[in-house]
């Protein structure tokens, strides 16, 4: 329920507060004197978008500020979600800066549009003249006989089967896909697998064959240059290792005789044994390196196949290729193994589509249920507010699996009783749609948990006993919600529980509108005025009088 509104500097509003009533609010006042700019500034913390040019003083930041009084489990969820603070006050705040910044708080804390809007769905329905237009489009007609079917929970369940099943669609499409682009390129594919299987290279055979040849392509020329150097080292007339042990001898002998001696005759010994390790190893290499023409031939030939793979595959080392191979090879797994994935999301596309159907035959039952109740409380209601001869008639059409269930649903007038259906939007003007949209939102108002109905100048167009009776029925509306409706008619007016003026007072150089609630005698004359004119003549006081008292 909405228990005050706070606006300042918005289009011709400078300041202004209005505590609402929680049940029938009635605001009335002249053409222009701003009835309409307080549900535009109402909307702005509804989450509608702001616009900056409306700003009463252009120097100063616009607020328009709502203070509402909540059920916490209607809204708990919601504040979880979001990791907002619950109160049994919700405080919900819009500021528009002069430099068309827009800002939103819930309870003081920064929200964007989406969530301001989603929080204010769960306790506001603002109508405003244009949304007649909504009667005309069929998923609202859909959501109005679902509302009264009490179908919420059912459709949470269908839309969320709706989206897996949806999902499983796409997955199935993609893998289809895969398989019929990978189809295109398997044979291509296992031919160039079997020929790096056939390879068979090891890690880094490439590069160690390619080094063994060069081994084995100078082999004589090795064994001679390690052989003259080991008998240089070992075997000469005067072998260097033994003329280095020599020198050693000599210099030790010398050691008593300078102090830096032993140190150079260590050093000599360390040389000496490191020439030792050298004439070793060259023999042991020596002994190894030998010239093998049958391994030089193998070897040219496994290096030739690696250098035309390399090429082939534009490719660098061995390791690039069993890189390669181990992709090719996954690649022909999938191959393999995307039937059984396409056959397994056949099978769960199949029990998802059969459980969607129940639930879709559910939304079907439990709408056509609501068909003929729905039909006679409307057309009953025609009759309240001054159309008789109008008549609603909802068609339940099957249709393929969608969305939204097995359904579409169609609101067809007749306003002449004429027996000839229409779809609405071809046959009823904007006062039988206005008047229409009143009887539809009473009778699921009364299925729903909102607190709050707006009504911006729903009774355009009717007059007399028509708008009498549209008052009875926002008065009927207001016993278990909160309703506040702009409204010319006095017949209308009459039937408040509080009854606010809006009037406009210059200021200086400005005009600005401003808001008050009227005692019953001022409710008396105001609803008069509306009858007679200005000054209002004796029978229309008693006339608004009685309005007032009924």
């Amino acid at each position: 329920m909405l228990q005050r509104l706070i606006i300042q500097n918005y289009a011709i509003i400078d300041k202004l507060e209005v505590d609402f009533s929680g049940h029938l609010n009635i605001i009335t006042g002249e053409t222009g004197a701003g009835k309409s700019i307080l549900l535009g500034a109402l909307s702005l913390i509804l989450g509608e978008r702001a616009d900056p040019a409306s700003l009463f003083d252009k120097d100063r930041k616009c607020i328009v500020e709502g203070i509402f009084k909540v059920k916490k489990q209607q809204v708990q969820a919601f504040f979880e979600a979001n990791e907002l603070d619950l109160e049994d006050q919700v405080i919900i705040r819009r500021e528009i800066s002069p430099a068309g910044k827009s800002r939103a708080f819930i309870n003081d804390t920064p929200v964007n549009l989406s969530q301001l809007s989603t929080l204010t769905s769960f306790f506001v329905d603002l109508h405003q003249q244009f949304d007649t237009l909504d009667l005309e489009k069929s998923g609202f007609q859909r959501d109005v006989i679902d509302a009264l079917a009490l179908n919420g929970d059912l459709i949470s369940t269908y839309s969320k089967a709706y989206q897996q099943y949806a999902k499983t669609q796409q997955s199935l499409y993609d893998a289809m896909q895969v398989r019929d682009e990978a189809n295109k390129t398997t044979d291509f594919n296992k031919f160039l697998l079997d020929e790096l299987l056939e390879a068979n290279f090891k890690e880094n055979e490439i590069e160690e064959a390619d080094a063994e040849l060069q081994v084995l392509s100078h082999a004589e020329e090795i064994k001679s240059s390690l052989n003259k150097l080991y008998y240089q080292l070992k075997e000469d007339e005067q072998p260097v290792v033994q003329q280095i042990k020599l020198l050693q001898t000599s210099l030790q002998a010398l050691s008593t005789f300078h102090q830096d001696i032993p140190a150079l005759a260590q050093r000599m010994q360390s040389a000496y044994v490191e020439l030792q390790d050298i004439a070793g190893d060259i023999e042991r290499l020596n002994d190894q390196v030998q010239f093998d023409g049958a391994r030089i031939e193998a070897l040219n030939e496994r290096i030739a196949t690696g250098y035309k793979l390399l090429k082939k595959h534009n490719l660098h080392t061995t390791n690039e290729l069993l890189t390669l191979k181990e992709q090719l090879q996954a690649s022909l797994d999938d191959v393999q193994n995307i039937d059984d994935k396409i056959l397994q999301l056949e099978t769960q596309l199949a029990k998802q589509l059969v459980s969607l159907q129940g639930l879709g035959k559910q939304l079907s039952t439990r709408r056509q249920a609501q068909q003929l109740p729905f039909e006679q409380k409307v057309n009953e209601l025609l009759v309240q507010v001054g159309m008789p001869n109008a008549r609603i008639k909802v068609e339940v059409s099957p249709i393929e699996l969608g969305a939204f269930g097995l359904d579409e649903i169609v609101f067809l007038f007749d306003a002449n009783k004429s027996n000839h259906f229409a779809p609405i939007r071809k046959v009823a003007s904007g006062g039988e749609l206005s008047r229409l949209m009143l009887c539809i939102k009473s009778l699921v108002a009364s299925k729903e948990a909102l607190p709050t109905l707006i009504f911006d100048e729903i009774d355009t167009g009717i007059s007399g006993e028509a708008a009498k009776q549209v008052g009875i029925i926002m008065k009927d509306l207001a016993k278990a919600h909160q309703v506040i409706c702009i409204t010319h008619q006095p017949q209308i007016a009459g039937k408040a529980d509080a009854h606010y003026f809006v009037y406009k007072k210059t200021e200086g150089q400005k005009v600005s509108s401003h808001i008050r609630k009227l005692s019953k005698e001022e409710r008396i004359t105001t609803i008069a005025q509306m009858l007679s004119g200005e000054k209002p003549t004796a029978a229309a006081l008693e006339n608004a009088r009685e309005m007032v008292m009924q």
